[in-house]
């Protein structure tokens, strides 16, 4: 069996690839905020990347008895930018800030699926 094969490894890997362009994107953004006529910018969520690039996977119920399931996100969600200043430049940096922290703790969340996966070979192996 291939590790990196495996849908779960293989979706981890992706995400992981789309979090780091998101964060040289937003960095962009960061260093160009007192640029003028700068237009922020961000990646398409991740959801529309993956639905590009492997087989949707839709959560199920439990059972009647369990909570509702969230709406899913529209597909053609994007993130616009927000209204530039008189400078023409339309980086908000609290906005940038907020993207930057929900992509380190989306990141470390990542991480910490991939240990935990290993971690299960690791007992059916026996080591």
């Amino acid at each position: 069996m291939n590790m990196p094969e495996l849908p779960l490894m293989s979706m981890l890997r992706e995400r992981m690839g789309w979090l780091n362009q998101r964060q040289n994107v937003l960095s962009q953004n960061v260093a160009n905020a007192d640029t003028p006529g700068y237009v922020a910018r961000d990646l398409k969520p991740f959801s529309d990347f993956l639905a590009g690039h492997m087989v949707p996977l839709a959560p199920v119920a439990a059972s009647p008895g369990a909570l509702p399931l969230p709406p899913a996100t529209p597909a053609g969600s994007v993130v616009t930018p927000g209204d530039a200043g008189p400078d023409g430049n339309s980086v908000q940096l609290d906005t940038e800030r907020s993207k930057v922290a929900d992509s380190e703790t989306t990141q470390s969340l990542v991480t910490g699926l991939y240990a935990k996966y290993l971690g299960m070979f690791r007992i059916a192996l026996g080591r």
